[in-house]
């Protein structure tokens, strides 16, 4: 089977025809013995289809020679060993661009309903206690600034929706971007003592990981909420959930987690965090979109015109070949 596409797990059945269509794709998902399996095809292994959990690490990649190609379902790529990769000569690709909006409309939502506790209010009705009492008053938007940690393609959609929602938006990254109207922070605890939520939309990895610390916390104050769509590996959890129980902070609102899907039982027992299960760009219209651009990275890569949205750590151009 020359050519052939590794799929440790699986794409939709519209994803995995496509492909089919083209190329052998080796379903390991399928596999009674997956290492058994894994020997068998190593030669044939051309591109791999990253979907879901797992590391793509170099000790997996190294078993297949003939690896030119792995595609990453998803913006966020630091499961794959992308150092590895470009030292052995592999593109890695992810899906930019088509899920900026869907996350950032995600970061709203999770800002509107941590501010003003939505979730709660909603259980007030549910559990009929509106007939006792009425909900408490809550926080507001009101006179606060968001300060966004990662100001690439989808944290400045989330600063154009901040703005729309008349609130003054400020940034921290490694440097300062040109052409962006915002107040740049040199650091992340400098731009934390002059926020009111910090928005946390930074790539994961080891250079980013718990980034959000203590100081960090302790910087954005008691009146300060944690919104984190990125990575979990960028907070500190521990640290997070410390700073909620002693109110060193007032709220957070996480859409990912250290070990996800496992939540941890504090987090879970405390009532001023709102809590998502990764579903930043969790809708129909945005994971196919994704899913298409995999399917079209593969195909694109296999008729020899190259990638078409390789990472920056493994780049391309046509006279690489």
């Amino acid at each position: 089977m020359p050519n052939s596409v590794l799929m440790p797990r699986p794409l939709t059945a519209s994803g995995i025809s496509q492909l089919e269509a083209r190329l052998p794709v080796v379903k390991l998902w399928e596999a009674a013995d997956p290492e058994a399996t894994l020997n068998a095809v190593a030669q044939d292994i051309r591109s791999i289809a990253v979907v879901g959990h797992g590391a793509i690490d170099g000790a997996l990649m190294g078993r297949l020679p003939n690896l030119q190609l792995v595609a990453n379902f998803g913006v966020g790529y630091d499961a794959v060993d992308t150092a590895w990769a470009a030292q052995h000569g592999v593109i890695v690709t992810h899906t930019p661009n088509v899920l900026n909006e869907e996350v950032a409309d995600t970061t709203l939502g999770l800002i509107l309903n941590t501010v003003r506790e939505l979730p709660a209010a909603e259980r007030h009705v549910r559990a009929g206690q509106w007939l006792d009492k009425p909900f408490r008053l809550t926080s507001s938007l009101r006179e606060r600034t968001v300060g966004i940690l990662g100001l690439g393609r989808i944290g400045k959609a989330i600063a154009t929706r901040c703005e729309a929602f008349g609130l003054p938006v400020v940034y921290t990254g490694r440097s300062a971007q040109a052409g962006v109207p915002y107040l740049y922070y040199p650091t992340l605890v400098g731009m934390a003592e002059a926020c009111d939520i910090l928005v946390v939309i930074a790539p994961g990895g080891a250079a980013t990981r718990n980034i959000v610390d203590a100081a960090v916390l302790k910087a954005l104050g008691p009146s300060g909420i944690l919104i984190n769509v990125a990575r979990g590996s960028l907070v500190d959890e521990a640290a997070l959930i410390e700073a909620l129980q002693n109110h060193t902070i007032l709220a957070a609102g996480l859409d990912v987690f250290a070990d996800e899907p496992r939540v941890s039982q504090a987090l879970l027992d405390l009532d001023n965090v709102v809590l998502l299960p990764h579903v930043g760009s969790a809708s129909q219209h945005t994971r196919k979109a994704m899913e298409q651009l995999v399917v079209d990275n593969i195909l694109s890569w296999d008729s020899g015109n190259g990638p078409l949205t390789p990472v920056p750590e493994t780049p391309w151009s046509p006279n690489k070949g």
